[in-house]
């Protein structure tokens, strides 16, 4: 395969990580990383290198997008990147010291776990009857507007200490296995803080960058991130997200919940799969 093809190869599919993790707050690194080590034979260091390079690019291209539509939440954003931020540190420093194997293998249940709460999760907005949010989260007035075709319509964020905790564990997978960590954002921002999907999504694309920048600058510092990946992949990703950010905007939630468990699902799988072959040679 001529070095050409194999470049617009990286970058088409690159540009489906992107579309994909905008529609779903992924960020698109969690499609990247197990797309390059299966399908291209990367060293799984060196994808999760190029993916954090792109997930940073993914953020601030669909960022932009989800900011001016009102569905990024910028105020709940800034208070969980804290706990992610620390936690990306954290597992930045001990991707170094955990084998290949056990990094795919930990990835793959991520996924398929995140899968399963994404299909099992209600479709509707935090619900009326839900009790009144702790106090911090009204201290920190985690509260907010979600665009709909009747009008603007009012959510509390709830369970803020929760949700703070989870971030951690998210920007810990961050660090250690090269993504955005966006399954365990949306997923702690809707079943924890139970916020409308949409919401948690449009705020996940907001979060990654900052997150995965965080364990980035360590990835470039021990020399796993290679530019003649990481270009392809950076720039398939920011069309994909773009390309995504419009889509969400008129997309049914139940569709996007579909999508996201499915997709992950099926990298999960493919992800303990080689792992376990890894382990056994």
């Amino acid at each position: 395969m001529s070095l050409f093809l194999l470049t617009a190869l990286v970058a088409a599919g690159a540009f489906g990580a992107g579309l994909i993790g905008a529609l779903t707050g992924l960020g698109g690194g969690v499609v990247l990383v197990p797309l390059l080590t299966i399908a291209f034979g990367v060293d799984i260091r060196y994808a999760a290198g190029a993916s954090l390079v792109s997930v940073i690019a993914t953020s601030s291209g669909a960022a932009a997008a989800f900011l001016r539509e009102g569905f990024s939440n910028i105020r709940i954003a800034m208070f969980l990147e804290i706990a992610t931020t620390a936690g990306a540190l954290v597992g930045a420093h001990a991707a170094a010291r955990v084998s290949t194997s056990t990094i795919s293998i930990v990835l793959g249940g991520v996924l398929i776990a995140a899968a399963a709460l994404s299909w099992l999760s209600p479709d509707a907005a935090p619900r009326p009857d839900l009790p009144p949010p702790d106090r911090l989260t009204g201290r920190l007035r985690l509260d907010g507007e979600l665009p709909a075709p009747e009008g603007p319509r009012r959510y509390q964020a709830r369970r803020a200490p929760l949700g703070f905790a989870l971030m951690f564990v998210a920007g810990g997978l961050s660090g250690l296995l090269g993504i955005g960590s966006g399954a365990v954002k949306v997923l702690a921002m809707d079943r924890a803080m139970r916020l409308p999907f949409k919401v948690s999504a449009a705020t996940s694309n907001f979060m990654i960058g900052v997150t995965a920048a965080a364990s980035a600058g360590v990835y470039l510092g021990r020399g796993y991130v290679d530019p003649g990946l990481a270009a392809p992949v950076m720039l398939g990703v920011v069309a994909g997200s773009f390309v995504g950010a419009r889509i969400l905007v008129g997309a049914g939630v139940r569709r996007l919940r579909v999508v996201f468990a499915i997709v992950i699902a099926v990298l999960g799988i493919e992800m303990v799969r080689d792992g376990l072959m890894r382990a056994h040679r």
